[in-house]
């Protein structure tokens, strides 16, 4: 699916990168997410005014796409230069909705300060991005709501040393690259009060630890579900076993999300409606949603994935794409069910094409994947190199957020 060169691509210079990194809570909730944007031709050709370039690129994309429909009611973190600063554009932006990030090596002077206190004054919340403490930063912790302390960068120590002089001053502090379970409980009990990072994509893998019994159901249901050579009656008999599932399958197909053009009352009319294929995805979708002890963003990012992966395989018109969509869905499973991929994923029935492209990122399905995942980092010279036009990624991964943004209420509930 994805194997033409980047360099043969033409890339438009008026389309902008946008993707999205939660930033969580102390109870694990999305607090806010940090936005990410990217302008091909800022970013790799020399501008006179590469500042004001972004700029544009970035009010642009509030319009053209706006806010809401990136991060919902959240708060969102947007990195500024010091041109941006100094330029008067974050001016544009909603002092509600929006958390300026500063970096300490922008150069900070009297011209900086004074810029930043006028943005403080008129009701912007400051954090400070990639922080690292001295005694001359002190004015500038003096503006912050927040600042960013990068874990992956500091030792521990550092880390400690850090929360204990910055809790003297009225700030909030955020942990980032918090990449494993490890390094979230070490923060969480310094006292940060957000973090952000990928700790809950990847499994908390205690060794002996056995499996939950719940997931170990789920687990098993979706091995039934996921049989390739399953027939339609075997499939009717396990929802139809699983008197929860049953009724949750069919109020989902009758939600409005579906428009379907008449009631379904049985799983059997349910799968004549939709398919074989699409209603075991569906199925699996709410097995995975009954698991309690996980973040809703952890779901949420395994649905856009899906969709992402499916919307990319449409648009090259490749056949099976219930299967890009299955690939995207359980590549978070090692988050979900706290174990490696390379020991969930034998134990389920598909496709080696589907295992190959989930564990190895080998194979069309894989390459779709690796480029769904380097989307979902900010990565986009990653994404580029996959050969997906830029324009391409961007309109598949916005639709992802917007469908799942409407899917997810109807799965919890």
């Amino acid at each position: 699916m994805i194997e033409v060169p980047a360099s043969s691509k033409a890339v438009d210079s008026n389309v902008a990168f946008v993707g999205r990194q939660p930033i969580y809570g102390r109870s694990i909730d999305v607090f806010a997410y940090e936005l990410l944007f990217r302008n091909n031709e800022v970013n790799r050709a020399s501008f006179t005014d590469g500042d004001a370039a972004t700029a544009q690129v970035m009010l642009n994309t509030f319009v053209e796409i706006g806010l809401d429909h990136i991060v919902d009611h959240h708060l969102a973190f947007i990195n500024l230069t010091r041109d941006f600063v100094l330029g008067n554009y974050c001016v544009a932006l909603p002092k509600d909705r929006v958390v300026l990030e500063v970096l300490e090596n922008m150069g900070v002077d009297q011209e900086l300060m004074d810029a930043l206190q006028r943005l403080s004054k008129l009701g912007y919340r400051i954090a400070l991005d990639d922080f690292v403490y001295h005694e001359s930063l002190k004015p500038l912790v003096e503006i912050a709501d927040i600042i960013k302390v990068d874990v992956l960068e500091l030792d521990r120590e550092t880390v400690a040393e850090h929360v204990k002089i910055l809790r003297q001053y009225p700030v909030k502090l955020l942990a980032e690259k918090v990449e494993t379970h490890e390094e979230f409980e070490f923060c969480r009990d310094l006292g940060f009060d957000y973090f952000q990072g990928y700790f809950f994509c990847k499994p908390n893998v205690i060794s002996a630890k056995p499996m939950p019994v719940n997931r170990m159901a789920i687990l098993a249901l979706l091995t039934q579900l996921q049989n390739p050579t399953i027939e339609i009656s075997q499939l009717e008999r396990i929802i139809q076993e699983d008197f929860s599932l049953g009724a949750q399958v069919l109020r989902y197909i009758n939600s409005a999300f579906f428009e379907m053009p008449k009631q379904i009352d049985s799983i059997d009319q349910a799968v004549y409606m939709v398919g074989t294929d699409r209603l075991r995805t569906w199925a699996s979708l709410l097995m995975l949603a009954r698991i309690e002890d996980k973040p809703v963003e952890l779901f949420v990012t395994a649905i856009v994935r899906a969709r992402m992966c499916e919307q990319l395989a449409l648009v090259h018109h490749v056949r099976d794409v219930d299967q890009y969509f299955t690939v995207g869905l359980f590549s978070i499973l090692d988050g979900l069910l706290d174990q490696p991929l390379e020991d969930i994923i034998p134990t389920l029935p598909l496709g080696l094409d589907i295992q190959e492209g989930l564990v190895h990122k080998k194979g069309s399905l894989g390459m779709t994947l690796d480029c769904v995942l380097a989307y979902e980092r900010g990565d986009w010279d990653s994404v580029l190199c996959h050969g997906v036009e830029v324009e391409t990624a961007k309109a598949a991964y916005l639709e992802a957020i917007s469908w799942t943004s409407n899917l997810v209420p109807l799965l919890k509930s």
